[in-house]
């Protein structure tokens, strides 16, 4: 059996806000999806502000902050705007994202090979601030590389090529997986602590969670479709068993 502790859970609530933005007004709300998530299972909430509030706006930031007696992680662009909203709020984490207006959702990760000098300030203050900061990354060792040489304590690793291959049955679905688990098995070796996401569902989730290296998974767009046809928590509850399942095969 795997020894490898409990794999922790962050669920994302950018998609409730999508929906309530979509017509305006104040439901759904995701602060009280949020409370549902984690009573059904979830060690954390996950929330990404974007430049132009698409979802998640300021003040879902502020009573997430104030009313989740769990972990928030802030997913932020590494911009002077959402660092000092990062340092007002003080989330107990930022994940330091890639941005760009015209993407649906994250594309891809951080540039950090090439933007070491723009990241490092960032990495700094937020960890002056006691502010856990993570890297959302490529799964490649040079990526890894740049991220300890950034001073980032955490990665996540982009599991979404990966996602994207085992939905449609394509064989380099198992170089994609390869790839993710070199990336873990290096990461450990690097002394970073190693999540990963983006595009994972019940079975990439039961998949990816036997890899003992992970420690955190979030996700978020997954959990919420499925909450239209059986509810948040018992989707929150589905995609838990699903990874313990993983972990402890």
């Amino acid at each position: 059996m795997n020894s490898a502790p409990k794999l922790r859970l962050g669920v994302n609530i950018d998609h409730v806000a999508t929906l309530r933005n979509a017509r305006g007004g104040a439901v759904p709300d995701p602060l009280r999806a949020a409370q549902m998530a984690l009573a059904a299972g979830a060690d954390g909430i996950t929330a990404h502000l974007r430049e132009d509030r698409r979802h998640i706006n300021d003040d879902d930031m502020r009573r997430l902050k104030a009313s989740i007696d769990a972990p928030l992680n802030f997913e932020m662009a590494a911009t002077e705007q959402m660092l000092d909203i990062a340092l007002k709020t003080r989330p107990h984490a930022c994940c330091l994202v890639p941005e760009k207006r015209t993407e649906r959702t994250t594309e891809g990760g951080l540039d950090v090979v090439g933007g070491e000098q723009h990241l490092l300030p960032f990495v700094n203050e937020l960890s002056r601030a006691g502010i856990r900061v993570s890297l959302f990354i490529e799964p490649s060792f040079e990526a890894l590389a740049a991220a300890v040489a950034i001073r980032a304590p955490v990665v996540e690793l982009h599991t979404g090529a990966w996602c994207n291959a085992a939905a449609l049955g394509q064989d380099e679905a198992a170089a994609e997986f390869a790839r993710l688990r070199a990336a873990a098995t290096e990461a450990a070796r690097l002394g970073l602590e190693c999540h990963a996401g983006h595009g994972l569902d019940y079975q990439t989730a039961r998949i990816i969670a036997a890899l003992p290296e992970l420690v955190e998974l979030n996700i978020g767009h997954f959990l919420i479709g499925e909450a239209i046809f059986v509810g948040l928590e018992a989707s929150v509850r589905s995609m838990r068993a699903a990874m313990d399942e993983g972990r402890h095969a």
